[in-house]
């Protein structure tokens, strides 16, 4: 198993971090990708993402897919669970939530591919699901289906 060269001492895993305020306060951290030289698939589903309305101040909640291709960089997990969470008090539309997301994670990493799903459940009766992608997907990477049915109601 090769080994990460970062010391973890300066990230937020291993020690107590208060769940930030926005999403802009949210520290995403890094760490070096062991196998760069190596086009593979890593993926992250937040089951329990939620938000709010920026308009009725209701919450939203959805189920976030994020896939990306690592080129140098792998996003430390506990800092992006962190970083997820911080949508909890934040007024922003489903689109926003999904794409700004998605455009923080590239800027961060600078992967060879990276999609995000956002499948919100419904708000005034109507499912939005929001796709975002960058990128393109290096061939031979086995990138499958993100498992979250397309909504059905009562079936």
């Amino acid at each position: 198993m090769a080994k990460a060269k970062r010391s973890t001492k300066s990230l937020q895993l291993g020690h107590p971090v208060a769940l930030p305020a926005s999403p802009e306060a949210a520290r995403l951290d890094r760490v070096p990708n062991p196998h760069a030289d190596t086009n593979y698939l890593a993926r992250f589903t937040m089951p329990e993402f939620t938000s709010i309305c920026p308009v009725t101040g209701q919450p939203d909640f959805a189920i976030l897919v994020i896939d990306y291709v690592p080129n140098k960089w792998l996003v430390e997990s506990k800092s992006l669970k962190l970083y997820l969470n911080s949508f909890r008090n934040v007024g922003s539309f489903h689109e926003d939530c999904t794409v700004s997301i998605g455009k923080r994670l590239k800027t961060l990493l600078a992967p060879r591919w990276l999609r995000i799903g956002g499948y919100f459940y419904p708000r005034g009766g109507m499912p939005i699901d929001v796709f975002w992608q960058t990128g393109k997907l290096p061939s031979g990477v086995w990138v499958p289906d993100q498992g979250v049915a397309p909504y059905r109601g009562r079936g």
